[in-house]
Order: C-alpha cells, then structure tokens, then sequence
C-alpha cells in the first residue's frame, strides 16, 4: 500500500478548522504513545509520515507508531531517508507481542529494542480478554484487509498460575534496555501477574493501556497500580471519536482524581481508516479537559510531560 492509498485528508475533520488558540497552545510538547498508521492489515487512514507530519504541525514532541501484526521499528527507520529524519519530531516504535510476531517472542523483542524501538505491548489481539470482550461486544473494531489465519489465544501464564519462563526472559530485556512495557490487552488478574514480575525484574516504566476498553478495570484498581508505579493510559478516541460510542467524560475526570495527575497518560489511539485523527482527537481532548476545569499545567502533563518522561531518556 503506497502512502497515497490512505485517506489522510484533516480537512474532513470538520473542526480542525475551527480556530481554537488555547487548545493547540497546549498541544505543544505533546507526546503520543498510541497511534495506529499503515502499514497494516487493517484498514488505516494515515501512514507513518502522515501521522508524523500532521503531529509535527501541531507542535508534539513525539509520537509512536503501534501496529498490533508487526514491529513497525524498521518501518520508521526506512522512512528516515524519505523525510521522517527531517520533521522536528521523534517517531518511536515497539513490538506487540501477538501471534504474528511469534507471540511471546524474547528474540523478536530484544531485535525490535535494540533497533531503537521504545515500548513493548504484551498481547493486544491475542490476549483472552481481547478475545472474549469481542465476542460479545460491537466495539467498532476493524478486521484485516488480507486473509490471515484465525487468532489464537497467548496467556502470559501457565497452567499453575504463574508468570511463563518466555514472560521473565522478555523482562529481563525490557528492563536492560530500560523500555517501556504496556500490559496490552491483558485482562485484570494477568495485567496484576504482568506487574508484579516486572517490577521484580527491574523495568521500571509500566503502562496499563485503556483499562476502560478490554481490560476491565474499575477506578479502584487503576489507582492501586498506580501506587505501584504504574501510569494509566487513557485514549481519546473513547471520549472523542465515533459519537455512537463515546464514553462519559465524567469517567475519565474519576479516573484522573482516583489515579493522580502526575500518573496519568492521555493518548489517541486512532490512526483507523473510520475514526478522527490523532491531532484532532488531542485537540477535542485539551478542549473538554479545559472546559471541564482542569488547570493547564495538569493537563500539559497529561498530554505531553508524563508520556515524554516514559518514553524519551
């Protein structure tokens, strides 16, 4: 798919052309751990160099580039010849540790970190609450573009309960490495699992992803995890993307007061062919978090400082 097949167009989000000063004042500095661009099986409207321009016009600090099939690591490095090394931005990768990457994959992990990849997502697509929440919710979520051979559920543990021996090796990497783990789309009592032998292995920077979305977590728990050090990453595209499917955002503003400012991420996670654009989605975000009366300064970190402090050394 050539970067011209992607319907990027931010003129079709319609207010993106409504001027809005104090929102994009804020959207400087931001750093966005969760955006979906091509190439992918999946239907996306942006490429890697779209999604890095349209931030870089907006002023972020940086953005990582996630697609649930494959480590788009050396994507990015392939592009920094093709304009991607000249925009003011840095463009990160990872590993989401699906079945197309060969599931839990120490060797895989330690080529995508040390190629300069930043964040390892434990399974997304694979996991048993993904799979689960799936077949009993309409989410919107898309479906490949190529036939590929039917998902199969990863547990990160064994028949006794605990932690894989594979689990540990990958650790052991991402803490050498000093990257950034995201418990995916683990459920609660393997996210749980997930932590405590993380943070026993010595990583340091833990991300729970959209624990609102598949995981299932309450306001409680997230904010026990962050008493353990873990920041809690919640996605506009739930609060600001498809109508039908908003969330409230009083939920969210619970979760920042239970969590904590100084642990809490905010992301897109768009990038899909259906859905508004990253930078729109931060931009409708600033706005509610503004209207809603949080101070600037929380929500600079809530769009920017928290994030970079994760993902940049």
């Amino acid at each position: 798919m050539s970067t011209a097949d992607y319907p990027f167009n931010p003129e079709a989000d319609e207010d993106r052309q409504v001027p809005d000063p104090e929102a994009d004042a804020l959207l400087v500095g931001a750093v966005d751990l969760h955006q979906h661009p091509g190439p992918s099986p999946f239907p996306r409207r942006m490429s890697i160099l779209d999604a890095a321009r349209d931030a870089a016009g907006a002023g972020f600090r940086a953005i990582v580039a996630k697609s649930h099939h494959h480590s788009m690591v050396t994507d990015i490095l392939a592009l920094r010849s093709a304009g991607l090394g000249e925009l003011p931005i840095e463009v990160y990768g990872g590993i989401a540790l699906n079945r197309t990457v060969g599931g839990l994959n120490p060797y895989a992990v330690e080529l995508a970190l040390r190629m300069g990849g930043r964040m390892v997502w434990f399974p997304t697509l694979s996991s048993a609450a993904h799979v689960q929440h799936h077949e009993h919710h309409d989410t919107g979520f898309p479906t490949p573009e190529v036939d590929l051979r039917p998902n199969e559920i990863i547990s990160i543990l064994g028949d006794d309960g605990k932690v894989l021996p594979e689990v540990r090796d990958i650790l052991s990497v991402i803490a050498a490495e000093d990257a950034v783990l995201t418990c995916g789309h683990l459920g609660i009592t393997e996210s749980q699992a997930l932590i405590d032998a993380a943070l026993a292995a010595g990583v340091r920077r833990i991300v729970v992803n959209h624990p609102v979305f598949v995981v299932g977590a309450s306001v409680e728990q997230a904010a026990a995890w962050a008493r353990q050090g873990v920041h809690i990453e919640h996605c506009a595209i739930m609060y600001y993307g498809h109508p039908d499917r908003r969330r409230d955002l009083d939920e969210l503003l619970a979760f920042i007061k239970a969590v904590g400012v100084e642990r809490t991420i905010i992301s897109s996670d768009s990038g899909q062919k259906t859905n508004p654009l990253p930078v729109t989605l931060y931009r409708r975000a600033v706005r509610g978090l503004l209207d809603a009366g949080l101070p600037e300064a929380d929500i600079r970190q809530l769009v920017g400082a928290n994030a970079g402090g994760l993902l940049l050394r």
